[in-house]
């Protein structure tokens, strides 16, 4: 591999596991609406881990009216993130550490397809904000993820970055972006086409 200058890394699957809150946040959102008859389950969860927010809406709540399913979802996003506020989520083995080492050599970055103050949540409790220099989200453009991994670039003026994810849709991004994939197999997805794999977040060292 070239030189790289930075990584830009995906969140969820990547970083942390936030399953158990949004386990959490979708079931206090039931408790709210007659009309959610069906518990959003663990695996419908973790299927929806790194998608867009419309297709996570067909996931939890596809059986419902549209408009009500962007309702609710959006409950549980926002619940979700004053859960995660409060309570942090799982970080990834070696993930600390990693980070902490890797920010010595390269500039370091977030791109995921979150609401606004989902990221935040993660750099204000995993006690890694002083380690990444910027972060994006759907949440704050309405742009995909490949569209701001492009942002991040550009304004960041990275030359020869790689983007760490754990999904075929991250893949897809990155490849969007036009910039080497490295495939977190830790992680929620299931990648076939990839331009480096690791076991262990530690491995980017290696990369």
């Amino acid at each position: 591999m070239e030189k790289i200058d930075a990584i830009i890394f995906d969140l969820d699957g990547t970083l942390w596991n936030t399953v158990d809150s949004c386990l959490k946040a979708t079931s206090l959102v039931r408790k709210e609406h007659k009309d959610i008859t069906r518990d959003v389950t663990r695996e419908q969860i973790e299927s929806a881990m790194g998608k867009t927010s419309d297709e996570i809406i067909n996931i939890y709540y596809g059986y419902l009216p549209r408009e009500k399913g962007e309702e609710y979802a959006n409950e549980a996003f926002n619940k979700n993130v004053e859960l995660l506020l409060k309570e942090g989520g799982t970080l990834y083995l070696n993930t600390r550490e990693t980070i902490i080492n890797l920010s010595k050599k390269y500039k370091l970055y977030i791109v995921s397809n979150c609401v606004k103050g989902y990221i935040e949540s993660f750099l204000n409790t995993s006690g890694l904000k002083d380690y990444f220099d910027y972060y994006e989200s759907y949440g704050r453009t309405l742009l995909s993820k490949g569209e701001n991994i492009k942002l991040v670039i550009e304004r960041n003026n990275l030359k020869n970055p790689i983007y760490v994810g754990d999904t075929s849709g991250d893949m897809e991004e990155a490849k969007i972006a036009g910039i080497p994939f490295v495939y977190a197999a830790y992680g929620f997805g299931d990648v076939k086409n990839f331009d480096y794999k690791i076991d262990d977040i530690s491995e980017l060292f290696n990369t």
